[in-house]
């Protein structure tokens, strides 16, 4: 894959040059959804590559995109890159002394800010920053400070040195496979986030191995949501690009059911969450229909879920199996489909395992869900579900290039073109986590079936240990519970504990409907939680949600939480994960007392 076609900058280009006047990227303007052609979208990268130019970056230099999803964060990506530049993404969420972290830890010299909040949060450290030069921003309606290192895009692109486009031409013409494309740096539930180092190899590994795999077609559009600043959208982005399809940008990713209705995608990447939730609003709906309607519903999904054994296992369906499905599909399962614009060919699942009934629940209704596994290090994904023959339990086959085996303690180890340099400036951490004989150490327990099906059983740094001496894998109880539509999070207690208990967070307008068609009365939500309707009514549901657990994996006691786990008081990653130490401390006094009573009792 040393090929330089496939370097992603001259990818970029030659659909540039090739789709012309078709549209490359979507993105909305008041309510309105405009398209940007791949002549326009070219024409923009070629003005600020030769910008930034001007203003003196170097081959290597690194620059920042500190933004929520948007037409211009691409943009400028691919304008540092036509320029031979790195880009280092932050979240658009990080508070300003995260920000600030990176920016010095990059050397970064050019900042990308998208909108109000990042403006505010790189005004507020650019005194801590001594390497950073420009702060440039690129939403018109961000109120500017007056700072000397602060411009505007439409400013900032009038800046055109005479030998500035010279320079770039030769730039692109020395492209570079080993050339250093972007670091990215980890959420970090421990420790201090450690920059991954990707080159063109890496994302040129994955645009083959995804090529072999994926059916998207020139035209095809993809919601983006997910932000563009974890591997996971970007490394697509990358290959909805590479496909002549088009990208739609939707920056409030509280509008994703809206969106979905009016760009009508044909894919979409998405997280499990995002999955539970739309299979708990199908079931909570199906449960306050007419008995009648519930017998058509469970009927359909069944033949359905026959229908989608079918394909996975390779057989042909019968005759009958092909009638009665083609009625569940008119008179059910297009209707389901709707839901996601009714367009949607396939569905990349990634960031966490997801609940195996789910993925069954959604091939059932004619959505084809591609459940991977990756990480940062490898670029994305290592493994996925195939078309057909996978296993809806596993984390599906290895992607074509990866080399996956089990080392010690069952640890997954991954070596291939798609693996990261290392870890920025951090050569000791980059050696601790590969093998002597190069391999990436994911800190994923798993097995491999028969048929060369991946499982991921937990997390190997947290697996927590009772005092009773069982080995209890959080993730999988958490994914058992989180799936219902009372629950919006939950975090397992286990380690060093008689028995697992759990922080829940309920879903609040799913409770709230509850206590109106019960006729609950309550002052606030803590008085709702406290009362005991609302208790015996999710203790009963979580007993039904873990009864396939082993006895000692079950969540004996909980406590429910009026408030959200959160980024801004650190509880949750920029990726949404657990950071369990900071939840274990700050809610210290709510887990003793869970334990507490447990002993009171027992005397």
């Amino acid at each position: 894959m040393a090929n330089r076609d496939f370097h992603l900058v001259n990818r970029i280009r030659s659909q540039v040059a090739r789709l012309g006047d078709r549209v490359a990227l979507r993105h909305q303007v008041a309510d309105e959804w405009q398209d940007i052609t791949w002549a326009e979208f070219g024409a923009q990268i070629q003005q600020l590559a030769i910008a930034m130019l001007s203003k003196g970056l170097n081959v290597q230099d690194k620059v920042g995109i500190f933004s929520n999803n948007m037409p211009s964060w691409t943009v400028a990506d691919m304008a540092s890159l036509y320029n031979r530049a790195v880009t280092v993404p932050i979240y658009p969420t990080s508070t300003p002394d995260q920000a600030a972290y990176i920016i010095n830890n990059a050397d970064m010299r050019i900042l990308f800010v998208g909108e109000q909040a990042q403006h505010d949060a790189a005004i507020q450290v650019a005194e801590q920053c001594p390497l950073l030069e420009h702060i440039v921003v690129m939403s018109d309606d961000v109120e500017l400070a007056e700072h000397p290192l602060v411009t505007r895009l439409s400013d900032f692109i009038t800046h055109h040195s005479p030998e500035a486009e010279t320079e770039l031409e030769q730039r692109l013409a020395d492209l570079a496979m080993d050339d250093l494309l972007t670091l990215i740096y980890t959420s970090g539930t421990t420790g201090t986030p450690k920059g991954v180092m990707l080159d063109y190899g890496n994302i040129a590994s994955q645009i083959e191995s995804h090529d072999q795999r994926l059916a998207l077609d020139e035209g095809d559009s993809s919601l983006c949501f997910l932000p563009l600043s974890h591997v996971f959208e970007r490394a697509w982005t990358f290959y909805v690009l590479h496909r002549g399809g088009v990208n739609c940008y939707l920056s409030d990713t509280n509008k994703v059911r809206e969106a979905l209705s009016e760009v009508k995608p044909n894919v979409m990447a998405a997280v499990p969450r995002v999955y539970e939730k739309i299979y708990s609003s199908v079931y909570e709906k199906v449960a306050k229909a007419p008995f009648h309607r519930k017998l058509i519903f469970t009927w359909a999904v069944n033949m359905g879920a026959r229908m989608a054994a079918c394909h996975q296992e390779c057989r042909e369906p019968s005759a009958m199996l092909k009638r009665a499905h083609k009625l569940a599909d008119k008179m059910v399962l297009s209707k389901l489909r709707d839901v996601l614009g009714g367009q949607i060919k396939l569905m990349p699942c990634g960031g966490a395992k997801l609940d195996p009934t789910i993925g069954r629940f959604f091939h059932a209704i004619g959505i084809n869900v591609k459940l991977g596994y990756g990480m940062t290090e490898t670029t994305a994904t290592v493994s996925c579900w195939d078309d057909r023959c996978f296993n809806p339990d596993s984390i599906g086959m290895t992607m074509p290039g990866a080399e996956v085996k089990i080392g010690d303690n069952n640890e997954i180890l991954v070596r291939g073109p798609m693996v990261m340099r290392g870890y920025y400036k951090m050569p000791e951490e980059t050696a601790k986590n590969f093998t002597e004989d190069g391999f990436l150490k994911t800190g994923d327990a798993g097995e491999f079936d028969e048929q060369g099906n991946l499982f991921i059983t937990d997390r190997i740094k947290e697996l927590m240990k009772t005092s009773g001496g069982k080995y209890i894998a959080p993730q999988v109880i958490e994914g058992k519970i989180g799936k219902d539509h009372f629950i919006e999070q939950i975090a397992v207690i286990a380690d060093t504990r008689k028995f697992v208990s759990a922080l829940i967070v309920p879903c609040f307008e799913s409770l709230e409907e509850h206590a109106r068609e019960l006729n609950i009365k309550y002052k606030d939500r803590i008085d709702l939680l406290k009362n005991n309707e609302i208790t015996e009514m999710l203790d009963k549901r979580i007993a039904e949600l873990q009864k396939d657990l082993a006895r000692f994996e079950q969540v004996k006691k909980f406590t429910l939480l009026p408030k959200a786990f959160s980024m801004d008081k650190g509880e949750l990653t920029p990726t949404q994960k657990l950071r369990r130490k900071v939840i274990q401390d700050r809610y210290h006094q709510e887990i003793e007392r869970m334990y507490e009573e447990s002993h009171k009792k027992a005397k």
